[in-house]
């Protein structure tokens, strides 16, 4: 049973009972009054949890109420409720202190979830502390998956591949399982594969002796070397070229590489932790990655859902980031309204976790109230893209642009057919930006397929 305390202030006694009656079924203890000064006089002798009131009422108004309730009890949940046209006024309260507004009419679930998230705010974000995985945030079951797969190949030597698309975060559960290895004392070294110039790729990995190249003006130990007795971790691993992958396989079968310019191996022991954002069986096929790496790499392989896929991590990733960029840009801003989470919720986040952390930053530096509002959420024109039709801006296939069925019929059945396919695959690659793989995937084509269909036409 929930036994916080709730003080319900309307006018209206019917609707006082009905939210008495209705928040009392679920457990909570349950007082109301009739006007602002009756509710004052109560929160002066007794510490409610939670208020919640209607803003316009004769005499002292649910504005002047929330004013004075603050000078109470500072950190007191306020809810408002509001009539439809007077949206003006709830965010005048937010901006006041309020927690979250409620529009008339409103629903029942509506009510219950906005209580709960006031109620349960504290509690909620302090338990994503108890998986024993504070730097990965999350309690959906795809995410308790991951934590218990961390928690049995940690203790292991054995290689992990780490896939999923960008910004999911596959260096946070990289990280993990080094904190929870037997070298969690040793180095953990990064490096983004894509980041570097091909050119001193080598390099940076594997180090390279004075006088080796122009610029080479004294030795340099690379990241296996630095590595050396703790892991190393290798981001966008599908981005290495062949003979770098040469390179690194090497390295995993006889634990030992040769810096450039060198003529001697040098012996190193490193756990081996990559990350791909890009399907490698696909690149196997393709012949751009060696499968015998792949199966060296691939010992344990991990893969981080995207964001719309665990969206119950969402509030939790949320509040995190509200408190970090509130602290970092100064602001005291402590939560955000309901409104604005549903708005979260029903986001797909093309950019996953990353996109989500960009986008609370940027409503932190717009909010001038102590609540994040809707209208400080700026979204990805990913969401604007949504809803538009699939050709906009990309010419249309042959037979939608076709004039007249007699020049369609001139053509012949084969030549239509033939033109109609190439035209759709050059169409699905200008949607999918020239990947073949996600091209393939919106002709309902295999990968193999398309390949086969884009030689024979001459695309390149």
């Amino acid at each position: 049973m929930n036994m916080a305390s709730i003080l319900v202030v309307d006018d209206e006694l019917s609707m006082r009972e009905f939210l008495k009656i209705l928040l009392e079924k679920e457990g909570y203890q349950v007082a109301t009054a009739a006007d602002g000064q009756a509710a004052l006089e109560r929160a002066e002798k007794t510490a409610f949890d939670l208020v919640i009131t209607d803003i316009r009422m004769p005499g002292m108004s649910g504005l002047d109420l929330l004013a004075r309730l603050k000078q109470l009890q500072a950190d007191i949940g306020v809810i408002m409720i509001t009539a439809f046209a007077s949206p003006d006024d709830a965010v005048t309260a937010m901006k006041s202190g309020a927690f979250d507004y409620i529009t008339k009419p409103f629903n029942v679930d509506e009510i219950k979830t906005v209580i709960r998230a006031v109620l349960k705010k504290r509690p909620q974000v302090e338990s994503k502390a108890c998986s024993g995985f504070p730097e990965i945030i999350g309690q959906s079951p795809e995410m308790m998956k991951i934590f218990d797969l961390i928690t049995k190949i940690a203790p292991t030597p054995a290689n992990v591949l780490i896939y999923g698309e960008s910004g999911t975060g596959k260096e946070l559960v990289a990280k993990a399982i080094h904190n929870r290895s037997r070298v969690a004392n040793n180095p953990f070294v990064p490096i983004t594969c894509s980041a570097i110039p091909e050119s001193l790729l080598e390099s940076e990995l594997f180090g390279h002796v004075k006088g080796s190249f122009t610029g080479a003006i004294a030795d340099k130990a690379g990241l296996f070397q630095q590595a050396d007795g703790g892991t190393a971790f290798l981001d966008e691993i599908g981005e290495l070229t062949p003979i770098i992958q040469t390179k690194l396989l090497r390295v995993l079968q006889e634990r030992e590489f040769m810096p450039v310019g060198s003529t001697k191996t040098r012996q190193v022991n490193v756990r081996i932790i990559a990350a791909t954002n890009r399907i490698l069986e696909q690149e196997i096929i393709s012949g751009k990655f060696r499968e015998d790496l792949y199966y060296r790499l691939a010992v344990v392989p991990i893969r981080v859902p995207p964001l719309r896929e665990r969206r119950g991590d969402v509030p939790l990733l949320v509040d995190h980031f509200l408190k970090k960029y509130s602290t970092l840009l100064g602001k005291e801003i402590q939560t955000i309204s309901s409104y604005g989470m549903e708005v979260l919720m029903q986001y797909d986040f093309p950019g996953n976790v990353r996109e989500l952390e960009n986008i609370i930053e940027r409503g932190v530096a717009l909010e001038s109230s102590n609540i994040i509002l809707p209208e400080s959420l700026i979204l990805s024109l990913h969401r604007q893209e949504k809803n538009k039709p699939k050709t906009e801006g990309v010419p249309p296939p042959l037979f939608v642009a076709a004039h007249n069925e007699e020049e369609l019929f001139a053509q012949g059945l084969e030549e239509i057919l033939q033109r109609v396919e190439k035209e759709m695959i050059l169409h699905a690659l200008a949607k999918a930006d020239n990947s073949k793989m996600r091209a393939a995937d919106l002709l309902k084509l295999s990968f193999r397929s398309l390949r086969y269909k884009t030689k024979k036409h001459g695309i390149d």
